[in-house]
């Protein structure tokens, strides 16, 4: 219970982070939106090479790490509840 518990409060981490990164990629051009939004490995490359954020590294940290993070500590969960 504690560990889906933690492993969905980083995954909405994750969601409000990626939102700022999106929201970035929509100011800069639609087409660019909708390509971050649509293609996996695009917001990746988007969020390292173009994202600029004066906390940039908290906000990429918050959005990957709390992503694999959550996934892991939720999958746990699943299995210890088995």
């Amino acid at each position: 219970m504690t560990l889906a518990l933690l492993g969905l409060v980083l995954q909405v981490l994750a969601v409000v982070c990626f939102a700022l990164v999106l929201r970035h990629a929509f100011q800069r051009s639609v087409g660019t939106g909708f390509m971050v939004l649509l293609i996996p490995v695009y917001n990746v490359v988007y969020g390292f090479r173009q994202f600029e954020h004066p906390r940039k590294g908290l906000v990429l940290a918050g959005w990957l790490g709390g992503f694999v993070a959550g996934a892991v500590l939720r999958t746990l969960a699943i299995s210890q509840a088995v």
